[in-house]
């Protein structure tokens, strides 16, 4: 993990690796404190950029969103965050859940971002949007079959499925959107006939969902869409042939393709508000979008910021209408569905 803050002054906010200070200090005027799940060079891009453009300064701390959420309940009413960036919509339910987030109104937010992106109440708001799509082995299967999630339950596919673990917050989302499709008996069937499915248990992250296709291991498997992006733009030829040894299918009858989103929301104890909403703002600005998603290669939030390299590669798509309210509020019903088909 790298450092954890900045070191853009004396007064930083001083923490461990990996461990949380309770120490607080009263905050300079100008300058708020970013907690993000998030761990990318284009990241410091992003906070210079907003100093210049504001005279705010950024601090900010890296951490899972699991580490970041027992933060802030740790520090209770003295947290020092202002701002809080994670990624799925499910995690940020997670932070509003536990009441570490406030609600705010911004104009501009309401205006670059669609609805179905944000929290009605202004709770946490879509930055950058992600597809959850079907990678898969055009050697051995065509797209017509596996094309859309529910295909996944067929029994042709019997032992050719590789997953990660169902307790990952992007599954928990997809089948929270499944149940919000399906109800919960459909959805509870499509898990079972999935599990049936594997090729081997659950095991690591989407990466190694695509690298166990790309060896011959397995079939297909869900993953999101940015990580098969990555392998196909790197600078590693052996990276960039576990892309091209595969392929991508969107699914797209019914309510199309799941899309999450990385997020961010104010903190409910935030010491500067104000300045927190105007970095939520910069960050949907043209050049807060193309630094936001330039090295993960997600989807911009804002209509017309240009793509980052390589998603050139990828299909139109249907995005899902399915409100992403629904993958926190049917969260726990996801993972008991998860619990009791084995699928651990």
């Amino acid at each position: 993990m790298r450092g954890l803050l900045t070191g853009l002054s004396c007064c930083l906010l001083v923490v461990a690796c990996g461990g949380a200070s309770t120490e607080t200090q009263t905050e300079p005027a100008g300058t708020i404190n970013v907690y993000s799940a998030r761990h990318y060079d284009s990241d410091r891009q992003m906070y210079d950029m907003f100093e210049e453009q504001t005279g705010i300064r950024v601090r900010f701390r890296e951490m899972s969103s699991s580490q970041l959420l027992e933060t802030m309940r740790a520090e209770g009413d003295a947290s020092p965050a202002d701002i809080v960036i994670a990624a799925d919509a499910g995690t940020l339910w997670r932070f509003q859940d536990a009441g570490l987030l406030r609600a705010v109104e911004s104009d501009a937010l309401k205006a670059a971002i669609p609805e179905k992106f944000r929290e009605p109440a202004g709770y946490w708001f879509g930055l950058a949007k992600r597809a959850r799509v079907i990678a898969y082995d055009p050697e051995r299967l065509s797209v017509d079959q596996v094309g859309e999630y529910g295909q996944l339950a067929d029994e042709n596919l019997e032992g050719e499925l590789c997953m990660r673990s169902s307790s990952n917050i992007y599954n928990l989302s997809l089948m929270s959107e499944l149940i919000e499709r399906w109800g919960e008996d459909g959805a509870a069937e499509w898990v079972n006939a999935v599990q049936s499915n594997f090729a081997r248990d659950p095991r690591g992250g989407d990466t190694t969902q695509i690298e166990s296709i790309a060896a011959g291991e397995c079939s297909a498997a869900l993953v999101n869409h940015y990580y098969w992006v990555r392998m196909l733009t790197s600078r590693s030829e052996d990276r960039r042939a576990l892309a091209e040894a595969t392929a991508l299918a969107f699914p797209e009858t019914g309510d199309g393709t799941h899309v999450n989103i990385t997020g961010a929301g104010v903190a409910a104890n935030a010491p500067n508000p104000e300045a927190a909403v105007a970095f939520l703002e910069f960050l949907v600005s043209e050049r807060g979008q193309e630094l936001l998603v330039s090295e993960t290669k997600e989807f911009p939030m804002v209509d017309g910021v240009a793509l980052p390299d390589g998603l050139e590669a990828l299909p139109e798509f249907i995005e899902s209408a399915v409100a992403l309210t629904k993958l926190g509020e049917n969260q726990a019903t996801a993972q008991t569905l998860y619990d009791r088909a084995g699928w651990n």
